[in-house]
């Protein structure tokens, strides 16, 4: 089992990975596909299907579709370039598609919500459709939005994964033969994920890699406490990241500060991302867009708060959280949608965890036992957004993640590793409390404080 680093942390655009950049991507393969087919295409259509359509429009999925036919890319998204195709697109009904020609797109008509019963194979699905003169489908593909910006067709959500190219020198694929492995060779996790990822690139590509992620994270956080007003979507959600900042710093160096209070910073940090991103600026999927917050602002508060901290050390951050990430992924889910926000914000807080363990000189037992403890303790949890917005409560919820990926790091270090419940359980526990947990608590707005909310 393999997942990059770059594969947990990825440079895309608010406010969903699953529902905003998933689908983008989805079109972008959609597109290729049409390339390679030996005829032409006249036209475009698609559908919405399960938590696609049910909080589509609160997560911009319709505008993601929309961009995506007409060429747009997460990762190379250029905001005002992007606002100025989607009125043209609106108002002519084409979408310009290189290699395609001028192609018919009518997004009141040709993009459906369908609000039926989803898909069968997963909650985030959506069919893309092409068309020809007289508007019959010609050519068409299902794509699965799996979370964590991750796309895969119906035929390869059904596949057995396929077998990598590259032998990797420790292929863990669970915590335990993650632990025996470190043993074995006597490296660190990161080391071990440093050596993994060196079997498909070289070395200055992997540091570029991983100092552009943080470089990204950064300025998301830097954005965000800089940025004030109120968010949109219409629950008319203010900003608070920057004036709490803006206080925190005015109580800055008083000998009666209270110790909790680097509980607010700890906060301000993940909510300046998580209000970046719903406001749609660029992000940093860690691991998903609505658990944006949690990892950057784990970094931020040691590289700030923490005597000794370097960011020569954020390499081994990243690529231990990363290890851990790819773990949840590969056992179990990080799709709010599959299996709740404990797959989101819990991964994410797990992952933060372990990155902060490791870098504060944790052994490799002391940060699976970090992890674990920060997954373990958001078990159960709900993905309820109100109106299908990332903002409440997932603003709020990745500070109090960060917190608690912090708070994890530290119990860890204070054993010596050994502990009752082993990181695989855990992963385990959390994927079937996904599957026994009712739809209406999984990404779809029909259940929890989505639907209990103010009247006036």
């Amino acid at each position: 089992m393999f997942l990059s680093v770059f594969d947990m942390f990825k440079v895309g655009i608010g406010p969903s990975s699953s529902h905003t950049m998933g689908p983008m991507v989805a079109a972008a393969r959609f597109l290729d596909h049409l390339r390679g087919l030996p005829f032409g295409v006249a036209g475009l259509k698609a559908s919405l299907h399960g938590s696609l359509a049910f909080t589509g429009v609160g997560h911009a999925t319709d505008r993601a579709v929309i961009l995506g036919l007409a060429g747009f890319i997460p990762s190379a998204y250029d905001a005002t370039r992007a606002d100025a195709a989607l009125a043209r697109i609106k108002s002519e009904g084409t979408v310009e598609v290189e290699g395609l020609g001028t192609l018919h797109f009518a997004p009141d008509t040709d993009l459906i919500f369908d609000y039926g019963p989803p898909l069968p194979s997963h909650a985030n699905g959506l069919r893309l459709m092409a068309t020809d003169a007289q508007g019959d489908v010609i050519a068409q593909e299902t794509y699965f939005s799996i979370g964590g910006g991750f796309v895969v067709t119906e035929t390869e959500l059904d596949a057995e994964p396929p077998t990598p190219d590259v032998a990797f020198p420790y292929p863990f694929a669970t915590a335990s033969e993650m632990l025996e492995m470190a043993r074995a060779s006597g490296k660190t996790i990161a080391q071990m994920k440093r050596a993994n990822e060196l079997a498909t690139m070289g070395p200055n590509a992997l540091d570029a890699g991983l100092r552009r992620i943080w470089a990204v994270m950064r300025a998301c956080i830097d954005r965000g406490l800089d940025s004030d007003g109120t968010l949109p979507g219409g629950l008319n959600v203010r900003r608070r990241a920057k004036a709490i900042h803006q206080s925190l710093k005015a109580e800055a160096g008083l000998n009666l500060t209270a110790p909790h209070v680097i509980n607010d910073w700890i906060s301000i940090y993940a909510m300046a991302v998580n209000e970046e991103n719903a406001a749609g600026g660029q992000v940093v999927t860690a691991p998903t867009n609505g658990a944006a917050g949690v990892v950057p602002a784990t970094i931020r508060y040691w590289l700030d708060h923490v005597p000794g901290a370097s960011e020569a050390r954020l390499g081994d951050f990243l690529l231990t959280a990363a290890a851990i990430g790819g773990l949840v992924k590969h056992n179990a889910s990080i799709s709010g949608a599959e299996c709740g926000c404990q797959a989101e914000v819990g991964a994410a807080s797990a992952m933060a965890a372990a990155g902060l363990a490791a870098v504060l000189g944790a052994s490799p037992e002391q940060v699976e036992n970090a992890a674990e403890i920060a997954l373990e303790h958001h078990l159960g949890m709900t993905c309820d957004p109100v109106k299908g917005l990332v903002q409440v409560p997932c603003i709020e919820r990745n500070g109090l993640g960060a917190i608690k990926a912090v708070s994890a790091a530290s119990l860890a270090l204070r054993g010596d590793g050994t502990h009752f419940m082993p990181l695989d359980n855990c992963i385990e526990a959390m994927r079937q409390t996904g599957a026994d947990m009712s739809e209406k608590y999984k990404e779809t707005a029909l259940g929890g404080l989505a639907v209990n909310i103010p009247n006036c």
